[in-house]
């Protein structure tokens, strides 16, 4: 494996009071952000007006959004072979469809270079994501955070390890949607997706650390707890920024130059990125030090 960083003797558990504060903060932001804003929710999960038009010439999608953008109408395009017919949808209620509808007609008028077009279809569309979907996807989380539990006790022989993980991911997913909260950028199923994504990323991490702490175990057989976590999380640090940096950098120049239909997802991923980095080796790890501290013992 290449190696960035040589021996580096970081004493991350001895850090360990100091990245609860952080993470606890932190945390406490995201609560009162999502008390007080709450959070934006995009047409999949609120419904909206669709509009279905036909152009006179084609017109790229670029084209189309930037006028939409012009007139802060916030809408989610779908093309059709040729160019010249779209499918515009803008998040409202069933009731002002009508008021809806007019907002996008008024940003089509802005359209360059004499282009006309025709009202093919308009209508109100409901949430892609209903209550009984969303009391099943919960369902389904929740399944698959026990799930992780047990196997990564099984794996590990401790299910202390594995309620580490999750209570870590949890912290990273908690932490990217309270990023969205606070700069009110929408949340689609995209994002949702997103989220899960940031979830994987996180306890695949945490589980590439553990498992050099199993070795180490092995290894050191006396080794204090303390030391032999400090020491797994060294000797993976490099592993640990080599893979960081790369996702990093691909997110980041999606971001950047990516454009405005994957720019929430975009910002989304850097900062499960970073936290996601951050809850394995600041967080995961000293918590099982410190419950295996206080239980006086080491498994």
């Amino acid at each position: 494996m290449i190696r960035i960083l040589h021996k580096t003797r970081i004493n991350f558990v001895g850090m360990r009071h100091v990245f609860f504060a952080i993470s606890g903060a932190v945390v406490l932001t995201g609560i009162v952000s999502l008390s007080v804003k709450g959070v934006n929710l995009g047409l999949d999960f609120t419904g909206g007006t669709m509009m279905q038009v036909t152009f006179n010439k084609p017109v790229s999608t670029a084209e189309l959004r930037s006028v939409l953008n012009a007139a802060k109408t916030d809408a989610v395009i779908q093309g059709f072979a040729g160019g010249t017919s779209y499918e515009i949808k803008v998040k409202g209620t069933q009731e002002n469809v009508n008021e809806k509808a007019q907002e996008i007609e008024a940003a089509l008028k802005g359209l360059p270079g004499g282009v006309t077009y025709t009202k093919d279809k308009q209508d109100y569309v409901g949430p892609v994501v209903g209550h009984d979907l969303a009391k099943k996807a919960l369902f389904a989380i929740i399944l698959s955070m026990f799930g992780i539990i047990v196997y990564v006790a099984f794996r590990f022989s401790n299910p202390i390890w594995g309620t580490a993980g999750v209570i870590g991911l949890l912290h990273d997913v908690f932490v990217a949607l309270t990023a969205m909260s606070l700069t009110n950028r929408e949340i689609d199923l995209v994002i949702v997706a997103a989220f899960l994504t940031i979830a994987g990323y996180s306890i695949n991490d945490t589980i590439v650390i553990f498992d050099r702490m199993r070795e180490n175990m092995r290894t050191f057989p006396k080794m204090p707890m303390g030391e032999l976590i400090n020491l797994s999380v060294n000797e993976t640090l490099s592993r640990t920024i080599i893979t960081t940096s790369t996702v990093f950098i691909t997110v980041l120049v999606l971001f950047l130059f990516g454009g405005s239909a994957i720019n929430n997802f975009a910002f989304c991923m850097l900062v499960g990125t970073v936290t996601g980095v951050y809850s394995t080796v600041a967080l995961c790890t000293p918590m099982v030090y410190q419950w295996e501290h206080r239980g006086g013992r080491r498994k």
